[in-house]
């Protein structure tokens, strides 16, 4: 049939009608907004569970530091003492090298050359390293001079910025 007789509502029945819908409209967006709630706190756990999961994962695989390599077990405190010469003139080392918002383990309080290791925990031969000073002042071991020749303790040493310091050192560099 073509010409349907269409049902007149009553102003009340069209009334109750309209309130229906704004109560289906209202819980379809209450039950969108508990949808984005849900989807935003399983991608926060999600995400926190995969960074702890990433962590777990890498301590577990790292290699183990070979017994070798370690100085020691508790951390420690030493004070080699460096000096710097170039072409025969005294250079200083700044102060507070390393020192900041969060202080390196290597660094400098004062200018005088005293290089303070003061270290937590596992400590290995290689952060102990001349080289290791230099990057935390922000230099190049080579840079300094075309040359150098370097005494430790007043004896000769070839091993420059692969040089393990020791507490108590007295390490002088001198730049051509």
């Amino acid at each position: 049939m073509e010409n349907e007789s269409q049902i007149e509502l009553s102003k009340k029945e069209r009334k109750e009608l309209r309130r229906e819908q704004r109560l289906e409209e209202k819980q379809e967006l209450a039950q969108h907004r508990t949808m984005k709630r849900m989807t935003k706190i399983a991608l926060i756990v999600i995400i926190v569970g995969g960074s702890i999961g990433a962590f777990v994962w890498y301590l577990a695989t790292r290699p183990p530091i070979p017994e070798g390599e370690i100085l020691s077990r508790s951390g420690l405190h030493w004070h080699p003492e460096l000096a710097i010469f170039v072409k025969g003139e005294k250079q200083e080392i700044p102060a507070d090298l390393g020192i900041g918002a969060v202080h390196n383990p290597m660094h400098t309080h004062d200018s005088s050359g005293v290089i303070h290791l003061e270290f937590q925990g596992v400590v290995r031969k290689d952060d102990l390293k001349l080289y290791r000073f230099f990057e935390v002042w922000g230099k190049d071991f080579m840079d300094i001079g075309s040359s150098v020749k370097m005494t430790v303790n007043g004896e000769e040493n070839a091993e420059l910025q692969n040089y393990d310091m020791k507490d108590g050192d007295k390490i002088e560099l001198r730049y051509e």
